[in-house]
C-alpha cells in the first residue's frame, strides 16, 4: 500500500536538492509547552534550515481569545504570510526542531485551512536534517515580501458549540490525541486549571504511534498508519474530528489520513484547553 498523496511529505535529500528554488518557502514551526521552558524564537535565531523562515503559531493566531494559537482570520494570516515571504504560488515546506511532535504538522493544517494546498512537511524535521550534517544558518532572515490571498475551509476545522452539538448528532468520529493517562482522566493536566478525562464518546488515539520513534519521527508507512487507525476503531471513511490538548498534536492524525485519501478530516481547535477548563463540557473518565 502507497500513500494517495505522497506529496504532503518531502525528504531531507529532496529539500537538500532544492534549496534556494525559488519557488520554495522554507518555514520553521518549531513550538513548545511552557513547562519545557525552550524559547522557540531564540532557537531558531540559533540555528535554522538555510532559507528558513519562523512560522511562530503565537504570533499568528486569534489575538482576541484567552485560548492558545487559536487561528486567526484569513485577513491575518495573509498579512502574516506576506511578512514571512510567502506568496499564493509558493511550495511551503513545514518542519520544526522536535522532527515531528505536531507543531509542522500545525502548520501544513493552517496552511490548508486557508486555501493553500501546495504544501508539505519535512520528514524528520530539524534532527533529521542535522543528524545528516547538512548545513544550518543563524540570525534573522532576509525576506522579501510577496502576495498571499487566504480563502478559510470552515469544513476543515469545529467550534466548541459544533463539539456539543456533535454529541448528540454523532456526525463526526471524535479522536483525542493525548496521551492514554490524560485521556483516562489518570495523569494530570500540563496547564493548570484543566478538569482531567475526555470528551464523551471520543476515541484514543496516542499521536506518536503514528510516527517512527526510531527514525526521527517521521511519518510511518502506509500501511502502518491504516494498521494504527483500526487498531485505535477509527473508520476513516467517517467524518472525524481530531482534538488533543491545544490543538497542536491533533494534526499528525489530519496529516496520516490525508496521506491515505482522506483529505477532509477537522481539528477541534480549541481541544482539550477549552473543553477541560469549562464548566457546561461534560467529560468521561
Amino acid at each position: 500500500m502507497e500513500y494517495t498523496h505522497p506529496e504532503a511529505l518531502v525528504t531531507t535529500d529532496w529539500l537538500a536538492e532544492n534549496l534556494g528554488a525559488s519557488d520554495i518557502s522554507i518555514v520553521d514551526a518549531s513550538f513548545h509547552l511552557p513547562a519545557a521552558q525552550r524559547n522557540s524564537a531564540v532557537e531558531f535565531a540559533a540555528c535554522h534550515i538555510p532559507g528558513a523562515v519562523f512560522f511562530d503559531i503565537d504570533d499568528i493566531s486569534d489575538s482576541e481569545t484567552d485560548l492558545p494559537h487559536m487561528l486567526p482570520s484569513a485577513e491575518k494570516f495573509s498579512s502574516r504570510m506576506r511578512r514571512l515571504g510567502i506568496g499564493s504560488e509558493s511550495h511551503v515546506i513545514c518542519y520544526d526542531s522536535n522532527g515531528g511532535p505536531g507543531a509542522a504538522m500545525r502548520a501544513w493544517w493552517m496552511m490548508r485551512i486557508f486555501g493553500h494546498d501546495r504544501v508539505s512537511v519535512l520528514s524528520g524535521g530539524l534532527p533529521k536534517w542535522q543528524n545528516e550534517d547538512r548545513a544550518t544558518d543563524q540570525g534573522e532572515p532576509t525576506i522579501v515580501e510577496k502576495h498571499f490571498f487566504a480563502k478559510f475551509d470552515p469544513a476543515l476545522v469545529l467550534s466548541v458549540d459544533q463539539m456539543l452539538a456533535n454529541l448528540d448528532s454523532q456526525e463526526y468520529q471524535m479522536v483525542d490525541a493525548r496521551a492514554p493517562g490524560r485521556y483516562a482522566g489518570t495523569d494530570p493536566e500540563p496547564r493548570a486549571g484543566m478538569r482531567s478525562g475526555h470528551i464523551p464518546g471520543a476515541l484514543n488515539l496516542f499521536f506518536p504511534t503514528l510516527l517512527d520513534k526510531d527514525n526521527f519521527m517521521v511519518m510511518r508507512s502506509a500501511d502502518e498508519i491504516a494498521s494504527v487507525i483500526a487498531e485505535a476503531g477509527i473508520d476513516p471513511e467517517k467524518p472525524l474530528v481530531s482534538s488533543c490538548g491545544s490543538g497542536v498534536t491533533a494534526a499528525p492524525l489530519v496529516l496520516a489520513l490525508y496521506l491515505l485519501g482522506y483529505t477532509r478530516a477537522a481539528v477541534y481547535d480549541g481541544s482539550w484547553t477549552e473543553w477541560g477548563g469549562r464548566q457546561d463540557t461534560p467529560i468521561e473518565v
